[in-house]
């Protein structure tokens, strides 16, 4: 797997980067969670995102926020590393300039991430939302959301409790024009421990359905 090390707004951004050849390839970009409690790259769910959307035929990226193994720079709450994530998503499109499709998915903070990038981002037309915190952070700013996506949480999440979810679940769902689909893992926590084949299996799902085909 190809590592990649591109400019971002704080110094160097350390990724993995997988490409798949095509002139109208469609991306993805994978977002990790909370960098000050153990989130990399090379979180479990962000991996399994990753090749998720690579067995479907996607050029995927996953990298490294600010100050995280070897991308320079240091933790911002939030705001340098939403500058990072719009960082990643120019390079991941400089190299798929004629991209057919543009998602993004995130885990816990860097589902939180992904949201506020969809709002700056036009071309991106599908998101994967786990386990987004809305009981730690103002989603407010979806309004409206400008794209279709998925939602999927833990029914046993103690980090961000299932109803802080279904309020707003409940809100993007108002919205005219988008889909949002909602899904609960029965048992599972914010880690879906030993329960990351269902998370999984539930997003593959979903996946087909928006893209029209099974993986090869």
């Amino acid at each position: 797997m190809p590592e990649v090390i591109f400019p971002g707004p704080a110094g160097r951004l350390e990724g993995r980067y997988q490409h798949t050849e095509g002139e109208k390839t469609p991306v993805a970009l994978i977002l990790h969670p909370h960098p000050q409690f153990g989130g990399t790259m090379n979180n479990q769910i962000a991996y399994e995102l990753f090749y998720t959307f690579k067995r479907r035929g996607f050029s995927v990226l996953r990298f490294n926020f600010r100050g995280v193994g070897r991308s320079q720079g240091v933790f911002d709450n939030g705001v340098g590393e939403l500058s990072d994530a719009a960082s990643a998503l120019d390079w991941l499109q400089s190299i798929n300039s004629n991209a057919s499709d543009c998602w993004i998915a995130g885990f816990s903070f860097g589902a939180w991430i992904g949201m506020q990038l969809l709002m700056r981002r036009p071309e991106i037309s599908g998101f994967l939302s786990v386990s987004p915190p809305a009981n730690m952070y103002d989603f407010s700013f979806l309004a409206p959301c400008p794209s279709s996506g998925l939602i999927i949480n833990g029914q046993a999440d103690q980090v961000v409790p299932e109803p802080d979810v279904d309020k707003l679940v409940d809100k993007l769902k108002q919205q005219k024009g988008i889909v949002i689909d909602h899904v609960k893992i029965p048992g599972a926590n914010h880690f879906y421990d030993d329960q990351v084949p269902e998370l999984m299996n539930e997003i593959e799902q979903y996946l087909d359905k928006r893209l029209g085909a099974r993986e090869e």
